[in-house]
């Protein structure tokens, strides 16, 4: 009798949401020997069927408590978020009590929410946002009297040159006639220049004349340096879109509070901020971009703290004079 091979394939498949199952046999004799017909073949299959189902169970059980568990992390996690919300938007006690402190949300994305403006803070912050739309306009009488006021407090003593002038690059214009450096800075950049100079009289004459530190051979221009921090300032806070959002537009906000001229104060110590950055990195004029982008990262790192309310809490206050 020739020998006989015996294979079974087991195929199932959901079909309808219900599970099919059924067998399939070949043989290179099957006439010679019945399928069925010896008992410990059929001992043998059985024992492999209740193998496979035994193994299947477990899978299924896997599975469950696979997907169990990961329902049981969202409803934890959505469960921490909706307490951290209720304690921030109304400091119920029911969400102090459903929030975990230690690590569920950091303060800092706390911050990122825009918390309710005062009366004083909308209006201080609508006056900037109104400053912020001024351009500079050479053709008008107040924007030139306020070039002519810069040019005063840079150089007491010396003779005002006329509005285009080859003198004027020694503030650090590009040209002879400042009105065209401007640009994206506005009219409000001007106004930071003059408030520096009238405020920390000490600290814009040494940034002026480049009196700290070893300095390059190519120097940054002070004056179109001035307009493009001015510049920075305003995207860094958010303020273009006269709701800030982000963490250090959020903390500005705070400051406004105390102080109606925090914008100006801020832009003195983010200059002071750029000079020091300026000598620490010995840059020379083709590296101002990156020196402009370390001061940002080093101020939005100083707004980050938690002891930080006004402009004079910031360390970088302490380098004004």
């Amino acid at each position: 009798m020739a020998s006989q091979k015996l294979r079974r394939r087991l195929h199932h498949g959901d079909v309808d949401g219900q599970r099919r199952e059924h067998y399939e046999t070949s043989g290179l004799n099957s006439s010679s020997e019945p399928l069925l017909g010896d008992n410990n073949c059929s001992n043998n299959n059985n024992k492999k069927l209740a193998t496979l189902k035994d193994i299947w169970d477990d899978e299924r059980k896997k599975e469950q408590l696979h997907w169990t568990f990961l329902f049981s992390e969202v409803i934890v996690q959505w469960t921490q978020w909706l307490g951290i919300y209720i304690v921030f938007r109304s400091g119920s006690m029911v969400g102090r009590l459903l929030s975990l402190p230690s690590n569920a949300l950091n303060s800092q994305s706390i911050r990122m929410r825009r918390p309710s403006l005062s009366p004083l803070q909308e209006a201080r912050l609508r006056n900037l946002c109104c400053r912020l739309e001024v351009p500079f306009d050479g053709s008008r009488t107040e924007h030139q009297d306020s070039l002519r006021q810069l040019w005063k407090l840079a150089y007491p003593g010396r003779e005002l040159p006329a509005l285009k002038s080859e003198l004027w690059k020694e503030m650090g214009w590009q040209g002879s006639d400042p009105s065209t450096d401007f640009r994206g800075g506005g009219y409000i950049s001007l106004e930071n220049l003059i408030f520096f100079a009238q405020k920390y009289p000490e600290s814009f004459e040494r940034l002026l004349h480049k009196k700290d530190g070893i300095r390059a051979e190519w120097e940054y221009p002070f004056a179109v340096a001035g307009i493009n921090i001015s510049f920075m300032l305003v995207q860094m806070l958010d303020l273009q879109t006269g709701t800030p959002s982000c963490l250090a537009g959020i903390r500005f906000l705070e400051m406004l509070e105390e102080d109606d001229r925090a914008f100006d104060n801020l832009y003195c110590v983010a200059f002071q901020m750029m000079d020091a950055q300026w000598l620490a990195k010995r840059a020379s004029y083709m590296q101002f971009n990156d020196v402009l982008k370390s001061t940002r990262t080093q101020l939005q790192r100083e707004l980050a703290l938690e002891d930080v309310s006004t402009v004079k809490d910031l360390p970088a206050y302490n380098l004004l004079r």
